[in-house]
């Protein structure tokens, strides 16, 4: 099988992008596009490092991602399951980018920039939720933001409504398989909704 292994080989498959594809970027925050990032909860962190990429999902119980100014986002890092890849990788290279998603919404807003992380009591004090803190917060420097085309969310009609979960591996499935049977399983599945309730935040 054959590679494209250069840019020119790429582009003549594609050719040029549309002039809309290109004009719709901002490079900072704008009226309307603070409106439509303030809307969601939900986002996905891609990171780069030595190891590889890595792409995160982040939620809240409103918007995912705070402004300080124009320029500079802020993201908490709420309880997880403390691997901290992708803050090892920002530590390491700081170019991130965000994927922002909006249920119902068949527009993804994307962000690429580049971040730094503080554990700055002040400013993690002012996202304190149910006395909670988060341990640290993400300083996401915006170099771009732009709306991806939305063939993607309408081909695979992913807000229709439908629960196509039913027959998935559980997370207790897939760590059993991971272990050779020794953690996970019925019983991980069975404790996980306690444990989550206990450590949302």
């Amino acid at each position: 099988m054959k590679m494209i292994e250069t840019i020119e080989a790429l582009e003549t498959c594609y050719g040029t992008p549309g002039d809309t594809s290109l004009r719709k970027v901002a490079h900072q925050m704008t009226p309307l596009y603070r409106a439509w990032i303030q809307r969601a909860r939900f986002c996905i962190l891609t990171t780069v490092g030595p190891g590889g990429t890595d792409g995160s999902p982040r939620g809240d119980d409103g918007p995912v991602i705070r402004e300080l100014d124009p320029k500079t986002l802020a993201l908490p890092d709420w309880h997880g399951n403390n691997r901290i890849d992708s803050l090892r990788n920002i530590i390491l290279d700081p170019h991130v980018s965000l994927m922002f998603m909006v249920p119902g919404s068949a527009n993804v807003i994307r962000l690429n920039g580049t971040a730094q992380i503080t554990a700055d009591d002040a400013l993690r004090e002012t996202f304190g939720h149910k006395g909670k803190l988060p341990r640290t917060v993400t300083l996401v420097t915006i170099g771009e933001i732009y709306f991806q085309c939305a063939r993607a969310l309408l081909r695979s009609d992913l807000w229709s409504g439908e629960d196509h979960s039913a027959g998935l591996p559980t997370p207790g499935d897939l760590l059993a398989e991971q272990t050779q049977g020794t953690v996970g399983g019925a019983d991980y599945d069975i404790e996980w909704p306690d444990r989550a309730a206990r450590t949302m935040w």
